[in-house]
């Protein structure tokens, strides 16, 4: 029988609209010269990105729910949903979420689903939506949930969870908390640092919900300086269905010119600055292909 959660997105929806309209209407009354504030073109393109992974999260969601419900099937283990597991569900999914969400960085053909959240170079709250639309990617790293027994509905909700938290760190007009909830929990400052393109802050601060898991796993650094938020290398172009497919174009460019499997491999397998050796690479520079693909910085979620 599958639980009766609330679903969580849809519930926050005015929520998201509210604060955002209370952001922008604070950035033109109190403006922060340093601040990356907010652009009327980036700010569209994010909301119809986070229009568009509704229509293809639903369609997706198809074939996940499928092979979702088998392993639940298969797996002989049973966790309740009671008022004191769904806290031990949330902190297994944050877990899961700090791996799917760290793989995605360091894996091209992955980062090309999640270079979409990172592909604007304002910070703010209409940021949170700029939501990729091929999160097919996403599904296998919580098969382990399932097959230790959590509904996938039960899963769905705790995911759903995250996403609403994640979506007031996106903002410049909050500072630093309080130090035990900066050490705990993720925060604005924390995620800055993952949205900057500063060498010192790629990859760093993957958590959702607690930054506790970059401070075990050692990919945890603090904001310090001032984030450069974007890709190291950014795409001139607001066209929706470009910024959800130019990395996978990419891909493919770089696919049709390399000139080896080995290479091939590495284009899609290696991580986003992945170049061939350097017998490939003087064999690239001569014919003109190879060209490095942009990457986002990272700290903090």
């Amino acid at each position: 029988m599958s639980p009766n959660l609330p679903d969580v997105v849809l519930w926050s929806i005015p929520a998201f609209v509210l604060l955002t309209v209370l952001e922008i209407v604070s950035v033109r009354i109190h403006p922060d010269e340093d601040a990356a504030g907010y652009e009327v073109k980036d700010a569209a393109t994010s909301i119809g990105m986070g229009l568009g992974s509704l229509v293809f999260d639903f369609l997706w969601k198809i074939p996940i729910v499928a092979i979702y419900t088998a392993v639940y099937e298969l797996t002989p283990l049973r966790v309740p949903v009671l008022w004191w597991t769904i806290p031990l569900m949330l902190l297994a999914q944050d877990f899961f979420y700090y791996w799917s969400h760290r793989e995605h960085h360091v894996i091209r053909i992955l980062w090309a689903c999640h270079v979409v959240h990172h592909s604007s170079r304002k910070f703010n709250l209409s940021t949170a939506l700029r939501q990729p639309w091929t999160t097919l990617t996403v599904w296998p790293f919580y098969v382990p949930l399932i097959a230790l027994g959590v509904h996938p509905a039960a899963v769905a909700f705790c995911s759903s969870v995250s996403l609403v938290y994640q979506f007031w760190i996106h903002t410049e007009r909050i500072d630093k908390l309080p130090r035990p909830f900066e050490f705990v929990l993720n925060t604005p400052s924390h995620h800055r640092v993952h949205h900057a393109s500063q060498g010192g802050y790629l990859d760093r601060n993957f958590g959702g919900i607690l930054i506790v898991w970059d401070r075990l796993f050692r990919s945890f650094v603090p904001e310090v300086e001032r984030p450069v938020f974007g890709l190291t290398k950014n795409i001139a172009t607001y066209n929706p269905l470009r910024v959800a497919t130019h990395e996978y174009a990419a891909i493919a460019r770089d696919l049709r010119a390399a000139t080896s499997w080995r290479e091939r491999g590495g284009r899609v397998f290696g991580g986003p600055g992945w170049q061939p050796g350097p017998v490939l690479a003087a064999r690239a520079a001569e014919t003109g292909t190879g060209a490095a693909p942009e990457k986002a910085a990272e700290g903090a979620a």
